[in-house]
């Protein structure tokens, strides 16, 4: 993809030939907030012939629309002038970016693990007067060990752990912004610096103590920060793990049958399958690429693209998806797309785009920062200078002040605001069975005005069961059900089990089948008792072109005894147990509900009007999932999707906040910022719920942690609260943070309230 030595005449030639847009992908690297995207964003918008650029701190990916003749070295280097990397991504890169994406999680949890027994001990060191005051008279002779020793330990952390956020502040500085990186390393380098100086050259700060030191500030505080830090790195590398499941849907092997000699058939892997090729697709496979059907017959299990949980019968001529599971019979297909041009290619691309054209979670702290930082710099430097215009001052009382003012402002409870909040709340709701995946999705929930809803393994169970039977005859119910079960024993159809799981619930002992046999399409049949038994559909049996009265929604089969429909029995996929209370819980709050399915609108709209579901959109496609959840956000705000399946996973992706049921597959619940056990759908008002007591409580913890500085900073700047105040002043915030955080680990009231 990189072009060099592009003359002029040619890119004059590209450009006058009107060609359109291309689109280049690129990692980047050294992003740890909102503005490092801002930053990135306007580099890239620099380089002549670029139109658009989507920058996406979640995904570390820059999307950049450019002209054709755009050179992408010229991008990378934009972007390594901005004082970041960048990469473009190849295909073949992509398996390099997910080591990478690992690395980086275990590198967060190294950093981590080193700086939190060091933060510990120093702190201990710090308060060992005060934990044991028996101590306190050996720990006054030998205070002077007792600080090398927390020297030690504190350059350890800062020079190990926490050197990142010292490179990160300087390359902030050099473009003239401030962030997270820049506050925690101005506050935590002020105070190793301050206790170095007393530690090592006391008499250069007159009056100062040398037990009046503050390593455990910039030691614990560099501990909490590199906490979130990792935290985030692994929810970031999940992004990555919807597509590569979704891509194991696909067989590697597909078996191609030779147009000459159909019994000639090799096994090739499917990258080099073609347009037209002729495939053998056995029992118990799934289908290589989308195609047609040609030859054979066989019901497949489409659940994983449609939703649908009945098997769909396929006869020569009917269209079938790579991806989809071949349940029964054996058939010879038609390769009609393949590569980037399938099903599964197009669910992939959704997911990436949805991912890619998320806006990055603007942190509260990272917005305060912005202001702050510069602020809280600009008046330690004031305090500095004003206090030697004094005259009678000298350098060590105004280097005091300033540092006090740099002291209080450290983000020691900033860093404690969001992860005791989610620590506490995602710890309240795993309790619960709702598993959140990050501090973004918290946030995310608290605009929710509209839910959507998968429908098969959502609202209903995801299997099929008999709803109904009825006598056509003289024959009872129960008897039918016997025979029915007793005929189905050997087959492995969803509905056949459904029959039998009924018989087995009622205890009805179920009969010797002799010469059984299933014809694929057509149902099976087998002589039960001397009788002739036959269980198909209705369009399969004479004299039965359609039957009333069936419940709405359900499928019907026929039980034809000797050649005479007998009875019918009725099989749904019935709706789950809590899934009208919960769809009462979101109406009462004012939250409008909506089922998107792939299931027929008959199915739908019953299952709907069971429920009270305000609006029901049916045999919608995967792809157009994902759409009609883009198409919703425009016009109700924020909206929350609910679903199982693979299908579903670009639909997650594209909303405001997946949510995903546990019991349905992987990679929904790797596309979702939500994962509800047990598939309990009562559970779904109660995340929204709890996710905003979250964003409340993070709110007044940052409330408070600002606080301290706003009270603080003026009474350090004029002299009133030296270095040692501060810091107290510090810990209480952080005590009022963590208190208040910890009332997140009561239940909270099991209703939504309005936004």
């Amino acid at each position: 993809m990189i072009q060099e030595g592009i003359s002029e005449t040619a890119v004059a030639a590209g450009a006058s030939a009107g060609a359109p847009a291309r689109r280049i992908d690129l990692a980047i690297e050294g992003m740890t907030c909102a503005s490092c995207v801002s930053r990135v964003e306007k580099a890239l918008r620099k380089v002549d012939g670029v139109e658009d650029v989507v920058v996406n701190l979640a995904t570390n990916r820059a999307r950049v629309k450019a002209r054709p003749d755009v050179d992408t070295a010229a991008l990378s280097d934009r972007v390594d002038r901005a004082g970041y990397g960048a990469r473009v991504i190849e295909r073949e890169q992509q398996g390099d970016i997910e080591r990478e994406r690992t690395e980086h999680v275990r590198a967060a949890r190294r950093k981590f693990l080193v700086a939190a027994p060091a933060a510990a001990a120093v702190m201990l060191i710090s308060m060992l007067p005060m934990i044991l005051p028996g101590l306190s008279g050996f720990a006054m002779r030998r205070m002077d060990l007792l600080n090398i020793i927390q020297f030690m330990l504190t350059s350890v952390v800062l020079l190990y752990s926490g050197r990142d956020f010292f490179i990160l502040a300087a390359r902030s500085a050099r473009h003239l912004a401030a962030d997270m990186n820049t506050l925690v390393a101005v506050g935590t380098g002020a105070a190793f610096i301050l206790s170095s100086i007393i530690i090592f050259a006391p008499g250069a700060l007159h009056g100062v103590s040398g037990n009046t030191v503050y390593f455990d500030t910039a030691a614990v505080v560099v501990a909490l920060v590199l906490l979130g830090r990792w935290l985030e790195a692994r929810a970031m590398a999940h992004t990555s793990d919807a597509i590569s499941r979704i891509v194991s849907l696909l067989p590697n092997i597909a078996h191609r049958v030779s147009p000459v000699d159909p019994l000639a058939v090799t096994d090739v892997e499917i990258e080099f399958l073609h347009v037209g090729d002729l495939l053998m697709v056995r029992p118990g496979e799934s289908v290589p690429v989308d195609g047609t059907l040609l030859e054979g017959a066989s019901a497949l299990d489409e659940s994983m693209m449609t939703g649908e949980s009945m098997p769909v019968e396929k006869l020569p001529g009917a269209a079938v998806l790579g991806g989809t599971l071949n349940s029964t019979g054996s058939f010879t297909m038609r390769a009609d797309a393949v590569g980037d041009e399938t099903a599964v290619a197009s669910i992939i691309r959704a997911v990436r785009d949805a991912q890619a054209s998320k806006a990055p979670i603007q942190r509260l702290a990272d917005r305060v920062a912005a202001v702050f930082v510069p602020v809280v710099i600009g008046i330690a430097l004031l305090t500095f200078a004003g206090w030697l215009a004094i005259g009678h001052a000298g350098v060590a009382t105004a280097l005091i002040n300033a540092v006090a003012v740099l002291v209080i402002a450290c983000p020691c409870a900033m860093g404690l605001a969001v992860p005791t909040a989610v620590i506490a709340g995602t710890g309240n709701g795993a309790e619960r069975g709702i598993l959140i995946r990050n501090a973004a999705a918290l946030e995310r929930a608290g605009a929710i005005t509209t839910v959507v809803f998968d429908k098969t393994g959502t609202l209903t169970n995801g299997t099929p069961e008999v709803v109904a039977v009825m006598a056509l005859g003289a024959m009872p119910g129960e008897e039918i059900i016997r025979l029915a079960a007793s005929v189905e024993e050997r087959s492995e159809h969803p509905i056949a089990r459904a029959i039998i799981r009924h018989a087995d619930a009622g205890n009805i002992r179920r009969a010797p089948v002799r010469e059984f046999l299933s014809e694929t399409g057509m149902g099976v049949r087998g002589i039960v008792d001397g009788h002739l038994v036959r269980v198909a559909r209705p369009g399969r049996v004479n004299g039965m072109k359609s039957i009333d009265d069936i419940p709405a929604g359900s499928s019907p089969v026929i039980v034809e005894i000797d050649g005479e429909p007998a009875g019918m029995i009725a099989v749904a996929d019935t709706v789950k147990a809590s899934a009208a209370g919960a769809i009462r819980a979101l109406a009462s709050a004012g939250i409008a509900t909506v089922m998107l399915t792939g299931d027929s609108a008959a199915v739908a709209n019953a299952v709907g009007a069971e429920l009270g579901i305000g609006e029901v959109i049916a045999g919608v496609l995967p792809h157009e999932k994902a759409d009609r959840v883009r198409s919703l956000r425009r016009d109700s705000g924020g909206v929350a999707m609910v679903g199982d399946g693979v299908n579903d996973a670009p639909a997650l992706a594209a909303a405001d906040l997946g949510i995903a049921m546990a019991t349905g597959t992987d990679v929904a619940m790797a596309t979702a910022d939500v994962t509800i056990v047990g598939g309990e759908i009562a559970r779904v008002p109660e995340a929204i719920e709890l996710s905003r007591r979250v964003m409340r409580i993070i709110r007044q913890n940052l409330f408070w942690a600002f606080i301290y500085n706003i009270v603080g900073i003026p009474l350090a700047a004029f002299g009133l609260l030296d270095p040692m105040i501060a810091g107290a002043a510090m810990a209480l915030s952080s005590v009022s943070v963590v208190s208040n955080s910890l009332r997140l680990r009561k239940t909270p009231e099991r209703r939504v309230r309005r936004a």
